[in-house]
């Protein structure tokens, strides 16, 4: 696999020093779970209300992803359920990945997700969707999932890593809560009226549980209606 998006994101300085700090770090991680960074793939897991974005990885020739490491979202705003607009201060939920990738972002280093997807497209307000949902650094949010920035240098190079080895979408999924049996009960109970958050939540709910029985990437498809079919 050719290294040059590696390459040219190590033209910019804050890539550079990142590499420089953390490049061991990341090579000892995934030593220790038996994954080469030529072979990497990865999958993000975000958390809104346990403020939390797991990494998970495999070898491209493995079938099952391990836990790599946890990284804390050190701020927050809007409350649980998608976004459906411009400036209404929320934090997306559904399935995402990493479409760019700021070497020099105004956060230090920032990871851009697909929003709005096919299915906010839909749902959402016409016209008023917004958009420049990140995982960045600086610890500052108006609907993005920052982390320090001592956290993003070490996930922005994980992804680097994965997309220099030939893996062409980051899967991002945003869950409102871990959503055990127990934690699904109460949303359900609490939003009992909002069939918005119910439905999205139901096909968060069956890729989280295919997720945790498998630790296989379950396929995800957006129907017409806005909606997914998860398996």
């Amino acid at each position: 696999m050719s290294d040059s998006f590696k390459l040219d994101q190590k033209r910019y300085s804050r890539v550079r020093e990142a590499y420089a700090e953390k490049e061991q770090i990341i090579l000892d991680l995934l030593k220790t779970k038996g994954i080469e960074t030529k072979n990497l793939q990865i999958y993000l897991r975000a958390f809104k209300l346990g403020k939390k974005i797991e990494l998970w990885a495999k070898n491209s020739s493995d079938d099952k992803y391990q836990l790599i490491k946890e990284y804390k979202v050190c701020r927050t705003c809007g409350k649980l359920g998608p976004k459906r607009q411009q400036g209404d201060m929320q934090i997306p939920e559904g399935f995402y990945f990493i479409d760019r990738f700021n070497p020099s972002s105004n956060y230090h280093l920032s990871l851009g997700l697909n929003y709005p997807n096919k299915s906010d497209q839909i749902l959402g307000t016409k016209g008023k969707l917004g958009g420049d949902i990140f995982i960045h650094g600086s610890c500052v949010t108006i609907g993005c999932l920052p982390i320090t920035d001592d956290q993003i240098k070490e996930l922005y190079l994980f992804c680097i890593e994965a997309k220099n080895s030939g893996q062409s979408k980051i899967p991002v999924h945003i869950f409102p809560t871990i959503l055990s049996d127990k934690n699904m009960d109460v949303l359900k109970e609490k939003y009992s009226k909002d069939s918005d958050k119910l439905v999205l939540w139901n096909s968060l709910e069956k890729a989280y549980d295919l997720f945790n029985e498998t630790k296989q990437m379950p396929e995800v498809r957006f129907l017409n209606d806005g909606t997914h079919i998860v398996e």
